[in-house]
């Protein structure tokens, strides 16, 4: 059990969480002017469905890292837009990101972005498609501002279970009264809250994917301990290539209740999710060069709802 190896829970580290975005505009607006996230990368592709139903749109998409910092020592998001699809049904999976910045909360009133007090000192916002984040009002600290994920689950029993036991993270807190637990790899990352929402977990067709990095070697171990104790195996271990970046190597596997969960070999991503200077310029220069949205016009069309 992973669990047992507390020197290999310090060499996991919290990643990213991918979000499906179908307006990318407004989506860049929260990131970068309200929450006040950076772009860390920016990347284009062609590849996907070849058929011409969307004409020059069939297939292609991009990918964003937003956060406060380097993915070295930040929990980013992972934004990606299908040119072709409009928006994304949600479902009771993603329950929020919470993360502490006065700054993000005084550009929310500036830019009148909606904010609901839920608390002291802490506020509700959405960013476009409707995804829930909360904002501590408290001054940005230096390490990273992102202090948690929360994802709904159906047992929580079992869920902390696979979560702890299964793939080592530290119970941090447990509230009986409220039904959620939080974990961690460690206290100075993002953490993850499962929360019960005592019914079937629905991910709906925005169903996004929580990544974590750990030691390369300990990848074909990981695998072997999901097939032993008869989980879920989205992807068994497999290389992806990145054209003029290092090849890494992932396996990506679903909790009791669907959620994804992919662990990618540390050292290679490291190099792979170097900070790109020019992310920032791509994106712009992308949505600049975005003629979607005239081209389903023009044809009478809507991007499809996925």
């Amino acid at each position: 059990r992973l669990e047992a190896d507390t020197e290999l829970r310090m060499l996991i580290r919290a990643l990213h969480f991918v979000f499906k975005v179908g307006d990318r505009a407004k989506t860049a607006t929260f990131y970068r002017d309200v929450l006040g996230m950076k772009v860390l990368r920016h990347e284009e592709f062609e590849e996907g469905c070849k058929a011409t139903c969307n004409g020059p749109y069939d297939g292609k998409w991009s990918k964003t890292m937003v956060g406060f910092g380097p993915e070295d020592n930040h929990f980013v998001a992972e934004l990606t837009y299908n040119y072709g699809v409009g928006d994304y049904q949600l479902g009771n999976d993603f329950l929020g990101l919470t993360l502490q910045s006065s700054k993000a909360v005084s550009n929310a009133k500036r830019l009148g972005w909606p904010l609901t007090q839920v608390e002291d000192a802490l506020y509700l916002t959405h960013a476009p498609g409707g995804y829930p984040f909360y904002i501590v009002d408290k001054e940005q600290p230096t390490t990273d501002p992102v202090q948690k994920v929360s994802l709904g689950v159906s047992d929580l029993k079992r869920s902390t279970h696979y979560w702890a036991t299964l793939l080592g993270m530290k119970l941090m807190n447990q509230n009986e009264k409220n039904k959620n637990v939080l974990l961690g790899f460690a206290e100075c990352q993002c953490k993850l809250e499962l929360r019960d929402i005592s019914g079937t977990v629905d991910h709906g067709t925005a169903f996004g994917r929580i990544a974590f990095s750990c030691p390369r070697e300990q990848l074909p171990d990981l695998e072997a301990l999901m097939k032993k104790e008869n989980q879920n195996i989205l992807t068994p271990l497999v290389s992806l290539d990145t054209p003029g970046k290092a090849t890494v190597e992932v396996v990506i596997l679903t909790d009791p209740d669907g959620h994804e969960i992919c662990f990618v070999g540390d050292e290679a991503f490291r190099q792979l999710s170097a900070v790109d200077p020019q992310g920032n310029e791509l994106l712009d220069k992308a949505m600049a060069e975005d003629r979607s949205d005239e081209w389903f016009a023009k044809h009478n069309r809507q991007k499809a709802a996925a």
